[in-house]
């Protein structure tokens, strides 16, 4: 049960003030995460787009979405990480249903 792979789909929306390249710099930090643990099926690159609200004062964010398959251990690491990294706006990460 152990190698059990999962589905997954996680949006993460950045800070648009940390500017081009640190916007870049981050989001190759989490595809190369969840490279090391797991596999990366695609990469959305949705760019720039205005918050439904604003979070943290902001009115805009940088928005990507990855779909990937990985251990249903590790979505709640990635989470944590989202958590603590300066810069990310919002995530979400959900288990797709085949």
């Amino acid at each position: 049960m152990a190698n059990k792979m999962s589905h997954y789909e996680t949006v993460m929306v950045l800070n648009t003030k940390l500017g081009e390249e640190a916007i870049q710099a981050l989001v190759e930090k989490f595809k190369t995460l969840i490279e090391q643990n797991g596999t990366i099926n695609n990469v959305d690159v949705w760019g720039k787009r205005r918050l439904a609200y604003a979070i943290e004062d902001e009115t805009e964010g940088y928005y990507t979405l990855i779909d990937f398959t990985s251990a249903p251990e590790f979505p709640a690491e990635l989470d944590r990480i989202y958590k603590i990294t300066d810069g990310v706006l919002r995530s979400m990460i959900v288990v797709k249903q085949n």
